[in-house]
């Protein structure tokens, strides 16, 4: 019986970066597909989904190119009085990459991870929140959250109302 030698593959070696990247990416593809927020101009959102909890889409700014969004659910924490969890993202429609800025209310990186950190942490905490942003934004597909469930706040207390 003859041996054959199946040709080594080498499978490329992805960067923390290279990684960081590809989370911009593929958030983009599902904030896009969830609730396409560069069609919706600047105001607030509200989506009933299945779960019981609304979501808030806030539309900061719109761009040319990019997008100023939050996404939070309308529950408010007892201790800085903020809707929690929150995610500020941006959009860039030109480059196909959805960016969390900052999770948390009035925590910026430096408040994170200190005012002068090595470069690797600055990726490390992007990663991080890239990765809650993109399985929050899987959890509010599953439950029932989209452009179809979502209504401009103003439309949405009307209907609450009536």
């Amino acid at each position: 019986m003859a041996l054959v030698h199946a040709p080594v593959v080498r499978i490329p070696h992805l960067s923390r970066f290279g990684l960081l990247m590809g989370l911009y990416a593929e958030n983009h593809g599902k904030l896009t597909r969830l609730l396409a927020p560069a069609r919706l101009p600047v105001g607030s959102y509200l989506s009933h989904g299945d779960d019981g909890l609304d979501l808030r889409l806030d539309i900061i700014e719109q761009h040319r190119y990019t997008t100023e969004l939050r996404l939070t659910y309308t529950v408010i924490d007892p201790v800085s009085g903020e809707p929690d969890p929150s995610a500020f993202v941006r959009l860039y429609r030109d480059a196909r990459q959805a960016e969390a800025t900052h999770c948390h209310v009035g925590r910026r990186w430096q408040d994170v991870v200190g005012m002068y950190p090595p470069p690797q942490a600055i990726i490390d905490h992007r990663l991080r929140m890239n990765i809650f942003l993109g399985k929050w934004l899987d959890l509010l597909a599953i439950r029932g959250h989209g452009q179809a469930t979502m209504l401009r706040f103003d439309e949405a207390s009307a209907v609450e109302e009536g």
